[in-house]
């Protein structure tokens, strides 16, 4: 995956997905994929398989929170996420984290078109530009109410930095 400052870094997670050797990550997981295991579903619906990161942050590849990070050269729709949305390499000014304001805001999972990665990444720009320490204890105690409640205990709405 693609790290802080654009450095590339191997990010741990439990295998969820059966070996496709024509597979290199850019196309992302679809619902519905083939490619996931009878067990893979579980683990990917608890989160569970996010959990060996937990690795990654304390080898400082990786924070708590931060935009999560994505395969180098990831696309969406067949093309580069770098034509799709302007900006988007300022998303590796720090360190990617397990959990992120995207994610709390309904926006996991692949992202499935143009307009969804523009909103992702949006929302890991207002990260980048508002963080403080507050909005990361926000961030992870909304994550706790999502593993607790469910992927879908919050809507995926544009961010207000006033409602946060």
């Amino acid at each position: 995956r693609v790290g802080q400052f654009g450095r590339p870094f191997e990010v741990l997670k439990l295998r969820t997905l059966r070996v496709d050797p024509a597979d290199d990550g850019r196309r992302g997981v679809r619902e519905g994929d083939r490619r996931i295991t009878r067990v893979g579903a579980f683990l990917r619906a608890t989160c569970i398989d996010e959990m060996p990161q937990i690795i990654n942050v304390l080898r400082g590849e990786m924070s708590f929170v931060g935009p999560r990070p994505h395969v180098p050269g990831i696309e969406v729709a067949g093309v580069p996420m770098e034509e799709i949305v302007p900006g988007y390499g300022a998303r590796h000014r720090l360190k990617p984290g397990i959990t992120g304001w995207a994610q709390v805001n309904g926006l996991s999972g692949t992202i499935a078109g143009p307009a969804m990665a523009r909103e992702v990444v949006g929302h890991d720009l207002a990260y980048l530009s508002e963080w403080s320490l507050w909005l990361d204890l926000r961030i992870l105690a909304r994550t706790a109410a999502v593993f607790m409640l469910g992927r879908d205990a919050f809507e995926a709405r544009r961010h207000d930095w006033r409602d946060v």
